[in-house]
């Protein structure tokens, strides 16, 4: 075997002066401080008490096995009741286990080459035998503790430490395994190698290095040659989905968590990246009643939650009263992975949340644009209405759905992911992984490159200019990159405003093909006239294509030879057991450039009847759609031009008495009155908007604009360009201005509102 060699940690860490302090076991994960409040808890909050009792059944239950990784559970029992027996059982087990065949990792880890001697398995039983270990130290010999310890350092932190931190022996990298199995492997590795450092001091030394190296996990940028994803995003996501982000960086936590608390005269070393974890897990969660949801693209499932990472978060120090508000809609038992009160580690730090805010505070949408998912919500109440819209990184645990999104609706999924199955099936590569299980523009049947599961996508989607005015939000999508085996184009712009979700698909092809829209819903469906209408439970939307075609309103489609039809698909379903239907809007004219609108209609309740009313507008260079709805007239004009197709000339339409150059824009006005006597405004990607001579915005750059005129009030939000000088019509000299969500100074002049924005300070 190779001897393992270890090098100093540098700033925050002398190994030397740490190999000689003796740690105070218990002290990693069961303090003693821990274990005192939970006794008191007990007596005085019943769920407490509950959780005490289940787990003490474990323990019992636990005493007539010879189960290494329910030893956290005896050896808690112990420190709650002193009662010996819990901690005998605990030696036994921990004697039999050291005692035994080596530990390995599984069949499929050890064929690779070099062989993965260490996998979640193994890190597995390196966290569960830590605690234990930790748990009942002070009831073994001397000889015992260095009969398990030695034991534990051969079994678990050789392979584990030696395969993922240390030199000569390390067969990993964060380029290649970066992601949850490193905080896994090396923090558990980690973990135990803190709990026998007194008996073997080499393991000391490893654990001290992983500690002072932990935040380059966090800090990890990626790559280009290999075009790996940078770990965090700079509001805080990870890529990998919501269950292995909180699974990895749990895992992480719980080592930092526990080397300092056996450490607690040495600095904690800063990990910037910890502070917007939080947010990000909040904001990509759907409050509802019943369990929480989450946004699940890629690998994940709605129902994981994030409760490990928050409580650990909170335990460290982070006391954001958020974390709060989140763990009380967390349900216990709902994520396999959890910690729950009732779990030894749920038990001693799951926070008391009694004074958690009826919702967070925190904006009601988010970017995450180095990965590539947003969020919106109209609501941080229960049931409310919630788009996430993805266009990123394809590879590993982030499937091929540049442009997909989801939307839950009334308390449940509406419009879904397909979901996700256990690897090995060819399912799985098959179809859960690839375009045709997302919600995405296929051209000719083809999606993104099938090759990009194993290759990755060396050119990725991107999202940007994300606007959030209360009733109108917006985000762009770029799925060009994913699909550029196909496509030179392939943007997609999400318009929510009021109760409606608009999506306009921008694409361009190398050839004259045909396109078709995926749609994968959760619930019934029905088709009516040119909509398709999907309830679930109380949910309810109405899908309506405007463009390039309305859907054929009958059966009869050699009637409707160049409208839209809806064609009926089938996929597996996630367990396997059978088939689900999903469905296809083909449009059956081949082209090699289209505009695709479509309304997503989102219903009050199941039976509402007084739907928007919508009407295709159309003139030269541009196509446009009328909306009345409840008592409002809405415009929305896109203009064929803006699309690239022009060089050096910019893209000047004349549309419904407007002058723009602007790719789309919608202005809102009463029923009863003019549209220059609009109320609200919305332009994306546009340096003017004329009526008459007049100007109704204007701008050296094109940028996203919301303008809303409430008497003398103004609301302004503009995003596009890190310096911008922009000017807007108002009627009258208005008393405030709400710029980007802060009150602003007032500059007016002629009916003229002059602002400047600089982002470069």
């Amino acid at each position: 075997m190779k001897k393992l060699s270890f090098i100093s940690v540098g700033i925050f860490i002398s190994i030397l002066t740490i190999a000689s302090q003796k740690i105070k076991h218990p002290s990693m994960v069961f303090t003693p401080d821990r274990i005192q409040q939970a006794k008191q808890g007990i007596k005085e909050d019943p769920k407490m008490a509950k959780a005490w009792d289940e787990i003490r059944q474990n323990a019992d239950a636990a005493l007539s096995k010879n189960d290494l990784l329910q030893t956290d559970y005896l050896a808690l029992a112990y420190l709650m009741t002193n009662d010996k027996k819990y901690a005998e059982k605990t030696k036994s087990i921990l004697l039999s286990s050291v005692r035994g065949k080596a530990w390995s990792s599984s069949d499929e880890m050890l064929i690779r080459k070099p062989a993965w001697r260490s996998d979640l398995k193994l890190s597995e039983k390196c966290k569960i035998s830590a605690i234990a270990f930790d748990g009942i130290y002070n009831t073994l010999s001397v000889d015992e503790r260095k009969e398990i310890a030695q034991g534990l350092y051969k079994f678990g932190v050789e392979p584990s430490l030696g395969d993922w931190l240390l030199e000569p022996t390390r067969i990993h990298s964060l380029n290649t395994m970066g992601h949850n199995w490193w905080t896994a492997c090396a923090g558990m590795g980690g973990l135990l190698a803190t709990s026998i450092e007194d008996e073997v001091p080499e393991a000391g030394k490893a654990a001290a290095k992983l500690y002072g190296q932990l935040p380059e996990w966090f800090s990890f940028a990626g790559d280009v040659l290999q075009n790996k994803m940078k770990t965090f995003d700079e509001n805080g996501g990870m890529y990998e989905s919501v269950n292995y982000a909180n699974f990895g960086i749990s895992e992480a936590l719980l080592f930092r968590l526990s080397w300092q608390n056996a450490h607690p005269t040495v600095k904690p070393n800063e990990i910037p990246e910890l502070a917007k974890i939080p947010d990000f897990f909040m904001h990509v969660c759907y409050p509802r009643t019943g369990i929480l949801y989450n946004v699940y693209f890629g690998d994940g499932r709605a129902n994981p939650s994030a409760e490990n990472t928050l409580m650990f978060l909170y335990a460290l120090g982070q006391k954001n009263k958020n974390i709060l508000w989140y763990l009380n809609h967390v349900s216990d038992g709902q994520n396999r992975e959890g910690y729950y009160r009732n779990t030894p580690v749920g038990f001693l730090y799951f926070p008391d949340s009694k004074n958690a805010p009826d919702v967070p505070q925190l904006n009601s949408s988010q970017i995450f644009p180095d990965f590539g998912w947003a969020t919106f919500r109209n609501s941080w109440e229960k049931n409310a209405t919630m788009l996430a819209v993805k266009s990123g990184h394809t590879w590993n645990h982030s499937h091929a759905d540049a442009n997909s999104f989801i939307i839950f609706h009334k308390g449940d999924k509406i419009i879904k992911e397909a979901g996700n199955c256990s690897y090995p099936n060819p399912e799985y590569k098959d179809y859960f992984f690839q375009s045709q299980a997302h919600n995405v523009v296929l051209f000719n049947g083809e999606g993104q490159p099938t090759t990009q599961q194993y290759e990755g996508s060396m050119l990725d989607g991107h999202l940007s200019s994300r606007i959030d005015a209360g009733n109108i939000k917006y985000i762009l999508a770029n799925g060009t990159g994913p699909y550029s085996d196909n496509f030179s184009r392939n943007f997609r712009h999400f318009l929510w405003i009021d109760n409606v979700i608009y999506i306009l698909d921008d694409l361009k092809t190398y050839k004259s093909g045909k396109f078709e829209w995926l749609w994968h819903t959760e619930g019934e469906v029905k088709k009516s006239g040119i909509d398709l209408n999907v309830t679930n439970k109380n949910a309810s939307v109405v899908i309506r294509p405007i463009y390039p075609e309305y859907l054929a309103p009958s059966a009869f489609l050699h009637d409707y030879p160049t409208f839209s039809y809806v064609q009926e698909l089938q996929g597996p379903t996630e367990d396997l057991k059978g088939k689900e239907t999903y469905y296809s809007f083909k449009y059956p004219v081949e082209s090699n450039r289209i505009k695709g609108l479509t309304a997503i209609i989102l219903k009050d309740s199941v039976n509402e009847k007084a739907l928007p009313k919508m009407e295709r507008i159309e003139g030269k260079d541009w196509i446009g759609v009328r909306v009345r709805n409840k008592g409002k007239i809405t415009d929305i004009i896109i203009n064929q031009l803006a699309d690239g197709r022009l060089m050096h000339s910019n893209s000047w339409i004349w549309a419904e008495g407007w002058e723009t150059d602007a790719y789309m824009f919608a202005v809102t006005y009463p029923e009863n009155a003019k549209p220059e006597e609009a109320s609200q405004y919305f332009i994306a990607y546009g340096s003017a908007l004329r009526r008459n001579g007049e100007s109704y915005f204007g701008s050296l750059s094109k940028l996203f604009v919301v303008q809303k005129n409430e008497g003398k009030k103004v609301e302004l939000t503009v995003e596009g360009q890190p310096l911008i000088n922009a000017t807007f019509c108002s009627p009258i000299k208005p008393a405030s201005l709400i710029l980007n969500g802060k009150s602003a100074d007032v500059h007016y002049e002629s009916k003229q509102l002059t602002v400047q924005l600089d982002s470069r300070k």
